[in-house]
């Protein structure tokens, strides 16, 4: 897993939504390393980040509750989390564990 790219969309204004690239695999292996990118990420977003998972090739249970609880520190700091580029392999599992109604999503 890896971060791709991290940029304010937009412009570098104040308010520009913060875009985060995601490729590989979330997983136990690369579980914290994920989560310290993102976690790091809020501290400079000012309210939506944006992740972009078009190049995520896998994600498991784990996965998933790490996004939960990214999100959940998110709101807790005023920003939205939104996801983009969903795959229909990320399309079928947020289904699937009903998520699909827990994050927004921008096409």
């Amino acid at each position: 897993m890896s971060v791709i790219d991290t940029a304010p969309l937009g412009g570098a204004g104040a308010s520009a939504p913060t875009l985060m690239r995601l490729s590989g695999d979330i997983d136990i292996l690369t579980l914290e390393q994920v989560r310290r990118q993102l976690m790091s990420a809020l501290n400079y977003s000012n309210s939506l980040l944006v992740l972009d998972l078009s190049q995520v090739t896998f994600c498991g249970a784990d996965g998933l509750g790490m996004l939960l609880g990214v999100r959940a520190r998110a709101r807790a700091r005023g920003i939205t989390l939104v996801l983009t580029g969903l795959s229909p392999f990320m399309t079928r599992l947020l289904h699937a564990s009903g998520l699909d109604r827990s994050f927004p999503v921008m096409l």
